[in-house]
C-alpha cells in the first residue's frame, strides 16, 4: 500500500516494493501518518518517536542506511515573539504564556522567545525588527503603524525573516501573515454590546483607547462608530481619548469624562488598563451606573467582571494565538501558504454569567 509520503523522493520508488509505509508503521509501532510525517521531515513528532521510524525503515530497506540524516527534521524554527512593554496585562499574560507553552510551541517544530519594547515607539520597534532578526528565523509582533516599522518588516523580508503580525497588523508590507482579531468586527462587537445594555433611548458613550497608532485600535474606533450610526443613531458619542494603555492616564481620563458628562451612559475601553476606568468609575459611584465594555480577558478583568464593575469583555484565546502563531512558522518553512490549516482566532465574549 503506498502512501502519499512515498513520493517524496524518487529513489524510493524501487523500494516501495518490498516495503510499505505500514510495515514501518507496524514495525515502528506507530500510526502510518506518523510514518509519513517522519520521513517527509514534518514537525510535530517527539525526536524519539522519529528515531524509532527510522530505524524501522532502514530495518526493513524502505530507506538506505545512508538516508537517515537527510531524513531527520531540521533544527527548530527560532522565533522571537516581540511584545510591547508596559501596564497591558493581557499582553504580559501572553508574554508569560508563550514562554510556558514550550512543549506546545515544539510540536510545531518552534523554539521560542520573548523579548518587550517600549510601548508606542515605531522608531525602537523598527531598531528591535532588524536586531531580533539576525538570529531569528521569525518574528512574531504587535505591529505600528509607521513607515519606519512597514521599512523593517519589508527588510527581514529581503533577508528571508519572515514577520507575522498579532494582535494588531500594518498596511502595505510583505509581512507574512497576520494573526488576531477582525477588529472593525471586534468594535461593532462592543458597539452592540454596550447599545443593547443601555437600551434603546439616547445615550451618551465615550471611548478610551491605548493609541491610534495601533491599527487595531483605529479600526476597532470605526467599527464601534459605524454600528452606531447605522443601528443605534440616538447614541452620541462624546469623542476619544488616548490612554496609552495606562492605568494612570485612563483614570484621569474616566473622571474627566464623568465631570463633562453627568450623563454618561457607557464606556468601551479600546486598549489595556481597565483597571484605571474601574478605579475613576467606583470613586465616582457610578460603577453599576455606566456600562463598561472593554478587551481582554485577565485576572484583573475578570475580577471587574465578578463585582459588576465591566459589562462585558472582548477577548480571544492565547492558547489558541500561540498554536496557530506555530503552526504558521512551520507552514512558511515547508513552503506552504502561511495560513494553510490555520483556523481563523474567534472572538470571544465573555460575561460574568459565563466566566471560563
Amino acid at each position: 500500500m503506498q502512501q502519499q509520503g512515498d513520493d517524496a523522493s524518487g529513489k524510493r520508488s524501487r523500494r516501495t516494493q518490498l516495503a510499505s509505509v505500514s510495515d514501518v508503521a507496524e514495525r515502528a509501532a506507530v500510526s502510518p501518518a506518523t510514518v509519513d510525517r517522519v520521513l517527509n521531515r514534518r514537525p510535530g513528532v517527539r525526536p524519539a518517536t522519529v528515531n524509532r521510524v527510522l530505524k524501522a525503515a532502514v530495518e526493513l530497506g524502505y530507506i538506505p542506511e545512508s538516508e537517515i540524516e537527510a531524513a531527520r527534521p531540521g533544527k527548530p524554527i527560532r522565533v522571537t515573539f516581540l511584545l510591547p512593554a508596559g501596564s497591558n496585562r493581557f499582553l504580559s499574560m501572553l508574554g508569560r504564556s508563550i514562554v510556558a507553552a514550550g512543549e506546545t510551541m515544539a510540536r510545531s517544530d518552534v523554539r521560542a522567545k520573548v523579548e518587550f519594547v517600549e510601548s508606542f515607539n515605531p522608531d525602537l520597534l523598527a531598531r528591535q525588527l532588524r536586531e531580533q532578526g539576525r538570529n531569528a528565523d521569525g518574528i512574531a509582533f504587535m505591529a505600528i503603524e509607521h513607515p519606519a516599522v512597514r521599512e523593517a518588516v519589508n527588510d527581514l523580508a529581503e533577508r528571508g525573516v519572515p514577520a507575522v503580525t498579532l494582535i494588531s497588523d500594518i498596511a502595505n508590507s510583505r509581512r507574512a501573515a497576520y494573526l488576531g482579531l477582525e477588529n472593525r468586527s471586534a468594535g461593532r462587537t462592543a458597539a452592540s454590546l454596550l447599545s443593547r445594555f443601555i437600551g434603546r433611548r439616547p445615550a451618551t458613550v465615550a471611548m478610551i483607547a491605548g493609541s491610534r497608532s495601533y491599527r487595531a485600535h483605529e479600526e476597532r474606533e470605526m467599527g464601534f462608530l459605524h454600528f452606531l450610526e447605522e443601528m443605534a443613531p440616538e447614541v452620541q458619542v462624546v469623542g476619544l481619548r488616548e490612554g496609552l494603555d495606562e492605568e494612570a492616564r485612563n483614570y484621569r481620563h474616566t473622571r474627566t469624562l464623568i465631570g463633562q458628562y453627568p450623563d454618561l451612559d457607557g464606556i468601551y475601553n479600546i486598549g489595556g488598563a481597565p483597571e484605571g476606568v474601574a478605579k475613576a468609575l467606583k470613586e465616582a459611584s457610578r460603577d453599576r451606573e455606566i456600562v463598561f465594555v472593554g478587551h481582554g480577558l485577565t485576572l484583573n478583568t475578570r475580577g471587574l467582571l465578578l463585582d459588576g464593575t465591566m459589562d462585558a469583555v472582548i477577548t480571544q484565546n492565547p492558547s489558541r494565538t500561540i498554536a496557530a502563531c506555530g503552526a504558521i512558522f512551520a507552514n512558511i518553512r515547508g513552503g506552504a501558504d502561511p495560513l494553510q490549516g490555520v483556523e481563523p482566532l474567534q472572538t470571544e465574549i465573555i460575561l460574568r454569567e459565563n466566566l471560563p
